[in-house]
């Protein structure tokens, strides 16, 4: 089986890359595992200082994978609490990682997939990109990246964006203080390396560290409180009435009538 996620290092920059282009590199558990898997390797990596997160294809994460979402329709509360879990383990590892993480968006990143590109520390997009928590639209709620989206957007700001489920581009995404750079197709490579080169050679890697570990830590320091209610929020959401209509609709390409 083809791996989900490529993990590369060069020059002290580890790139983590999303291997799932048929699929749009929705998430399902494997792919959270092995991308989890990937940025613990990239902590523990002494020739590694900076990480930089991508994705093959065109899109960077289009959110949550169709045979996954059949799936959660079976779970039980418990198998909701740990899948829950598991993607918080995923969302903390890259906010308390104690290297740079640095996002490269080409294509859409929506639902999971914004979700991923909200907790690295720096954000490239191209022009083209759209993102959007889409997930109210289906009964889902965004319970565990609204913990993190709060810190990078004022509150109006998030409920407009978590209420409505609405797409917005890239453009609107800087305005929002959710992305740093909106780049074009054909220099955002390079633009990436060579913002993640400069930190690796202009930068102590420690002062990285600490002052990375100092804004997460005073900015948020409640994060851990939060997320223990997010995830049973997300495990009661998914037992309701409105998930199972609107995951049964979304699958049948119906439109669901809230």
């Amino acid at each position: 089986m083809e791996n989900l996620v490529l993990y590369h290092v060069a020059e002290r920059i580890a790139t983590i890359t999303i291997n799932r282009p048929e699929k749009r590199n929705a998430l399902n558990p494997q792919l959270v595992s092995e991308l989890t898997a990937a940025f613990i390797q990239a902590s523990e990596d002494d020739l590694v200082k900076v990480v930089i997160l991508n994705a093959n294809g065109n899109s960077f994460s289009a959110g949550a994978d169709l045979d996954y979402l059949q799936q959660l329709q079976h779970n039980t509360f418990e198998e909701n609490v740990a899948d829950s879990n598991n993607l918080k383990k995923l969302f903390t590892t890259i906010y308390y990682l104690p290297k740079v993480v640095i996002a490269q968006v080409e294509g859409h990143a929506i639902a999971g997939g914004c979700g991923l590109a909200t907790i690295c520390d720096i954000v490239f997009a191209t022009p083209e990109s759209n993102f959007g928590y889409t997930e109210v639209k289906i009964g889902f709620v965004p319970a565990i990246v609204s913990c993190f989206l709060k810190q990078k957007v004022s509150e109006t700001i998030a409920k407009e964006i978590l209420l409505t489920g609405k797409t917005f581009s890239a453009e609107q995404a800087q305005q929002y203080n959710l992305i740093n750079f909106v780049t074009n197709p054909a220099e955002i490579h390079q633009k990436v390396k060579d913002f993640a080169l400069s930190l690796c050679s202009e930068s102590s890697g420690n002062s990285l560290m600490i002052t990375k570990q100092l804004i997460n830590q005073t900015n948020n320091p409640l994060l851990e409180k939060s997320l223990e209610t997010a995830v049973q929020i997300n495990a009661r959401v998914r037992e309701s009435e409105d998930f199972k209509k609107g995951i049964a609709s979304f699958l049948k390409k119906e439109k669901i009538n809230w």
